[in-house]
């Protein structure tokens, strides 16, 4: 028996200690798998706590999938300060240690735990409203051991697979990747069959439903056959996902799931908030509205993140955007010289190559400055160097994943983040106020995956439609490529992208040498502490996967084995 959560008080216990024969032994004040979860608020409680882990990883953001996918990508570089090494290995995959992503592997193990417990346990439960209400909830948990195993295995490749909350005693040892792969797509393919044909309700905003597993299924396939070079899923049962099964949950989603583009790309982002837009002069007198002001529901987004006020130092600190703070302008200066940009630690500085590339292929797109803020020409009152330690550096910045700060109603100055206003805060903490949601999967990446899958247009052209662009008359692979670098900038998809696409080497490489600055000096993206630089690395990684926890490794006493490419030598000592 497995206690969940003691509510016993230890002398009660002891004073009934030796009352058992005759006493009722069914135990009334303690919750464990014998008694939790029977009711619909169990269940409630226990899919609460798959979500949860969400916000678990974000209170240390910097070790999680999302911030390598964004920084070991081409579009980035790593950032922060002298100090922060951990950024800038990662840029590098280079390693700041023997346990450098040992935090985010165990967050991601409870959550798989807490899924596979649900799994187990929810269709026990009496008191659902209906037998979709139950179905729903068990999808759910299938959908989030789904996503956490994608997480695990894009960052690891080699990891456990655990599907049961029994164990023998015994170590699970690492699985063969194509097991891992087609457990994720067994329980995507699982939560869409068992999930009712519904789009989340408002009541429910931030749960998934039967068109998220679908589009995570869409990305999960993609990642697999390409990178593995595979062109179907043996599923555990032996039964097979083709390319084919695919398309048609993707052309399910697309026609059935009530998402939709928002009209007008600027919208999606924090920065036209009503309390922002019309004292920016990008976006003043433009007519824009941010999708998510004062919590109103986003048409387009399929799975974020969601975030509350009410974070704070102890217990709740992934109740905020950390990630936000991480990509925030670096150094403590006025918010004035950064309005509309809020400040952080400077991570993720944007690649020079990703504003002249955009540019060149596509000159019209409005999304590159909705997307990358050009520094010296919207923010003139920026110093560079942060404080004084900057790493780096460059004069381009994300704006999609940006603190946003406003204006004060009576003059006196600036609100650190427009949340501390619009959500009255009482007390203000530009580290713990950014709540606006971090958006997973868009509609948008739905389009293009079909797009992608069924090698036609359509998808492509709805998106370009709403960037203002004319349509493209015919498929290719190189124009689907641009168009979802363009589109889903800065939302942790180009990491898997490049390496599914096998066009990392060369993309990781134009980083080399490109103009940046050092502790507020003109410099280069080129430092001897790289291991050989980006190409290397990512080969002798074997695609771009990161070290297994050293002291996990020493836990399994030895049945765990290091990933190849992190052996000694590897160490990030700084970049200077």
């Amino acid at each position: 028996m497995k206690n969940l959560k003691y509510l016993a008080i230890g002398a009660v216990a002891l004073l009934f200690s030796s009352c058992e024969s005759f006493l009722d032994t069914e135990n009334y004040t303690e919750k464990n798998t014998s008694n939790y979860p029977q009711t619909l608020a169990d269940a409630q409680q226990v899919l609460a706590g798959i979500y949860n882990n969400l916000s678990v990883v974000n209170a240390n953001p910097q070790y999680s999938f999302h911030m390598v996918s964004e920084l070991a990508s081409d579009d980035r570089f790593g950032g922060g300060g002298s100090g922060d090494r951990l950024l800038q290995a990662i840029d590098l995959m280079m390693s700041t240690g023997t346990d450098m992503m040992r935090q985010f592997w165990l967050d991601r193990y409870v959550g798989i735990q807490r899924a596979n417990n649900a799994i187990e346990t929810l269709g026990n439960c009496t008191g659902y409203n209906s037998e979709d209400q139950k179905n729903k909830m068990i999808g759910e948990a299938y959908f989030f051991r789904a996503f956490y195993y994608y997480e695990l295995a894009s960052l690891f490749e080699n990891v456990p697979l655990i599907v049961s909350t029994a164990g023998d005693g015994t170590i699970t040892p690492q699985a063969d990747p194509n097991d891992t792969w087609a457990q994720i797509i067994s329980d995507l393919k699982t939560a869409i069959e068992m999930m009712p044909a519904q789009k989340t309700s408002s009541s429910e905003a931030g749960h998934v439903d039967k068109y998220t597993a679908e589009a995570l299924m869409g990305r999960a396939f993609l990642f697999y056959t390409g990178f593995y070079k595979k062109t179907d899923v043996t599923l555990p049962d032996g039964s097979t996902v083709t390319q084919s099964d695919v398309i048609g949950w993707i052309d399910d989603c697309v026609n059935n799931s009530g998402y939709s583009l928002v009209p007008d790309y600027r919208n999606l982002w924090a920065y036209t908030n009503e309390l922002t837009k019309n004292d920016y002069s990008y976006t003043k007198g433009q007519n824009l509205r941010w999708v998510e002001d004062n919590n109103a529901i986003n048409p387009e987004s399929m799975f974020a993140i969601k975030y509350s006020k009410f974070a704070s130092w102890d217990t709740t600190i992934g109740y905020s955007n950390g990630y936000a703070l991480f990509f925030g302008m670096r150094g403590g200066q006025e918010l004035g010289n950064t309005f509309p940009f809020g400040q952080g630690w400077g991570a993720g500085p944007v690649s020079p190559g990703l504003w002249s590339e955009w540019g060149s292929a596509e000159p019209t797109d409005m999304r590159r400055r909705a997307t990358i803020c050009n520094i010296p020409e919207e923010v003139p009152g920026y110093t560079k160097g942060g404080w004084t330690d900057f790493v780096q550096e460059t004069d381009y910045y994300d704006k999609k994943g940006a603190p946003i700060s406003s204006k004060k109603a009576d003059g006196s100055g600036y609100w650190e983040t427009f949340e501390q206003d619009m959500y009255d805060y009482t007390t203000v903490n530009f580290q713990l106020s950014n709540i606006h949601d971090l958006v997973l999967i868009r509609f948008a990446d739905v389009l293009l995956m079909q797009s992608e899958l069924k090698k036609d247009v359509s998808g492509i052209n709805k998106v370009r439609a709403r960037a203002g662009l004319d349509p493209i008359s015919a498929y290719s692979d190189d124009a689907l490529r641009k168009e979802r670098r363009w589109e889903l900038a800065f939302e942790g998809t180009r990491w898997n992208d490049i390496r599914r696409w096998h066009i990392a080497e060369t993309a990781l490489t134009v980083q080399n040498n490109q103009a940046t600055y050092f502790q507020g000096l003109a410099d280069r993206n080129t430092t001897v502490n790289n291991g050989g630089g980006y190409a290397a690395r990512y080969n002798a990684t074997n695609g771009g996967f990161f070290p297994i926890p050293e002291s996990e490794i020493a836990l399994s006493e030895g049945v765990y084995k290091q990933n190849t490419g992190w052996e000694s030598g590897t160490l990030y000592s700084g970049w200077r």
